[in-house]
């Protein structure tokens, strides 16, 4: 029997790619000399699509495959997939929830405290020799006891605040409809929560529902000296009113995972030292990303053995 055939948007570790050749046939679109040779001699067998959340796949492309039965994501982020397009033609699309959501709430603190106690600048006083010529260093912000504002309390925000609760902090949060069975206080808007709050935390999906969505008027209704993190999407922020925002002092330590235009980036991040950047890594464990892969996997054979997928996405 033959095996059926993938199309591979984006590099996957072998771990996940040693397992898929052994049931498939693989067509590695990344490592392609000529993308546009290679869809025109398979187009026609592709069966399904193993893309990843910033990579996607669009119309354009699915438009050319007229055997495509499964788009599978690896990652929990779908919005660069063109969902009209799959619904259209009755694509099921499925992605990688759940698996990833501590560790991606673990960054959040991560970001959170390297920006509030500036570790980034407590490692460079040590290891220039600041310390030793200039004594101690300037004091920082605690994180422990301040109000905690989550935009998006789904899987991964409700983490974020179960973490919170460990560092006695007050949550609130903002949301498209209130959670009734959590404690916490419910803002319609995050410009309503922002200045109720000292720590302003992204948790939101991303896609056309979410763009833009911390907008200028949440960030200028920040109190000034706020802290703001970003593990969610570049695209859920205005990042021209978050750059003035930092600029103005009203966030006066940022932690960011991602950004608009990755991984080409505003070159003006890199110029705040009350900034941390990270390469939006927020799921980038060995443990998460073998057990995204897993998933992702799973779900490609529960396709092609006719059972119902395990995270389609509704």
């Amino acid at each position: 029997m033959d095996k059926p055939e993938l199309l591979v948007m984006g590099v996957l570790p072998d771990w996940d790619l040693e397992p898929l050749r052994q049931r498939h046939v693989l067509h590695l679109l990344y490592e392609a000399a000529d993308p546009e040779a290679l869809l025109a001699e398979h187009a026609a067998k592709i069966r399904a699509i193993v893309t990843k959340g910033e990579i996607g796949a669009s119309a354009d492309l699915m438009g050319r495959l007229p055997r495509l039965g499964l788009v599978a994501c690896y990652g929990v982020g779908i919005d660069a997939i063109d969902r009209a397009w799959c619904a259209a033609h009755g694509v099921p699309i499925t992605n990688t929830p759940d698996v990833l959501t501590e560790d991606v709430a673990d960054m959040a603190f991560a970001l959170l405290l390297a920006a509030a106690r500036e570790i980034p600048r407590a490692d460079r006083w040590v290891r220039d020799g600041t310390w030793a010529r200039e004594g101690s260093m300037p004091l920082t912000t605690r994180v422990w006891g301040k109000r905690l504002g989550i935009v998006g309390l789904g899987r991964i925000g409700q983490a974020v605040a179960k973490r919170a609760e460990g560092f006695g902090m007050e949550i609130r949060y903002s949301g498209r409809t209130p959670k009734a069975h959590l404690p916490y206080r419910h803002y319609p808007t995050p410009a309503a929560l922002a200045p109720e709050v000292d720590i302003l935390v992204c948790c939101a999906m991303g896609g056309p529902a979410t763009q833009g969505l911390i907008d200028r008027a949440a960030f200028e209704a920040l109190r000034p000296g706020s802290i703001f993190v970003n593990v969610s999407r570049g695209s859920c922020c205005d990042e021209a009113a978050l750059l003035d925002a930092i600029r103005a002092g009203r966030i006066a330590f940022a932690g960011l995972d991602v950004f608009h235009n990755e991984p080409e980036i505003d070159p003006e991040f890199a110029g705040f030292p009350d900034v941390v950047l990270a390469p939006h890594a927020a799921s980038g464990t060995v443990e998460t990303r073998k057990a995204m892969g897993k998933l992702m996997r799973d779900n490609v054979e529960a396709f092609f053995a006719g059972k119902p997928l395990l995270t389609e996405v509704r």
